[in-house]
C-alpha cells in the first residue's frame, strides 16, 4: 500500500513546462521551495509533502511501512493525478526529496526529463542512525528533532537570528512522529549506487559547503557516477539549500533546465 502524498501548486500555469520539487525530511515543500518556485518564470512548479508533513496526511498506524521505491511511486501517482499521466516533468529535490528524484529517474525514465539533486545522496541506507532516530521520535515525539536539527540544517551564511530558522523549527514541530519514523525506515533501505550509470537524464548535483549531513564530496561522487552529471557547491549553505539560498538555487535550476519564457508551452 502506497503512502498518501499531497501535491501543492507553488507557481506558474498548467500550460507551462512542469517542474516537480521535493522536500527534506522534517520540512514542508511550501516553506522549502516556495521562494525558489517564485523565481522560475516559464515553469509550472508542483511540490509534494512527505507523509505527515505539511499538507500530506499522517500514515495509518495499522498499515505496513513503505520503502523509498514505494514513496517514489506514491509521488508519481500523485503528480500524475494532478498534472496528467503522460506529462513528462523535470524534477528537483532536497535530501530525501533528492533520493526520490533518483528513484524516479531510475524507475520511470520516460517521465523524468531532467534531474537536480540537492544536499542528498544515493546511499542513505548506509547511515546507521535511522533506526535510532525512528525509535526516538516514536518514544518522545518531535521535541528531540526540533532541538537537534538546526545544527544539521543551516550553514554559516544564515544568521543565528534569521527568522527562517524559527519558521523551519515550527514546521518540524508539527510533523507527525510516526510518519517521520517511517520515512527514516524507508531511507534505511535506500542505496541506488549500483544503478547510477543507468540515469539517462542530465543531473545537477548541488552541495552546501557547510552541509555536515551530505557534504560536497558526497555530491561530487554522485555527479561523477551519473553519465551526464555536474556539481555545484554553494558557499555558506547547509543542508536546506533551496531555503537558505533561493536566488542561487533558482539561477542554477534555470541554467540547468534551460530558461523558459512565460509564454512557452
Amino acid at each position: 500500500m502506497l503512502p498518501s502524498i499531497a501535491v501543492r501548486h507553488l507557481s506558474g500555469r498548467p500550460a507551462r513546462p512542469l517542474l516537480v520539487v521535493g522536500p527534506s525530511l522534517g520540512t514542508t515543500v511550501d516553506r522549502l521551495w516556495g521562494p525558489v518556485a517564485s523565481r522560475l518564470p516559464g515553469w509550472n512548479v508542483l511540490g509534494w509533502d512527505l507523509p505527515g508533513h505539511g499538507a500530506s496526511p499522517a500514515v495509518d498506524r495499522l498499515t505496513p511501512g513503505f520503502s523509498a521505491e514505494g514513496l517514489a511511486a506514491a509521488v508519481l501517482a500523485a503528480v500524475s493525478e494532478t498534472a496528467g499521466r503522460d506529462v513528462p516533468f523535470a524534477y528537483a529535490g532536497d535530501s530525501v526529496g533528492g533520493a526520490v528524484g533518483l528513484q524516479l529517474a531510475l524507475d520511470d525514465p520516460e517521465r523524468v526529463s531532467s534531474l537536480a539533486v540537492l544536499c542528498s545522496e544515493a546511499a542513505f541506507g548506509t547511515w546507521s542512525t535511522w533506526p535510532e532516530r525512528a525509535a526516538l521520535v516514536r518514544a518522545e515525539g518531535m521535541t528531540p528533532m526540533v532541538a537537534s536539527s538546526p545544527a544539521r540544517w543551516f550553514g554559516s551564511a544564515l544568521a543565528d537570528d534569521d527568522p527562517r530558522r524559527a519558521a523551519a523549527a515550527t514546521d518540524l514541530a508539527a510533523v507527525d512522529p510516526e510518519s517521520y519514523a517511517r520515512v527514516c525506515e524507508a531511507l534505511a533501505g535506500f542505496d541506488v549506487r549500483p544503478r547510477l550509470a543507468e540515469v539517462g537524464v542530465p543531473l545537477l548535483a548541488v552541495a552546501g559547503a557547510d552541509d555536515l549531513a551530505t557534504p560536497p564530496a558526497v555530491l561530487a561522487g554522485l555527479a561523477d557516477a551519473v553519465p551526464a552529471g555536474r556539481l555545484e557547491v554553494l558557499p555558506g549553505v547547509g543542508h536546506l539549500a533551496p531555503y537558505e539560498a533561493p536566488d542561487q538555487v533558482a539561477a542554477l535550476l534555470l541554467a540547468h533546465l534551460g530558461a523558459r519564457e512565460p509564454a512557452s508551452a
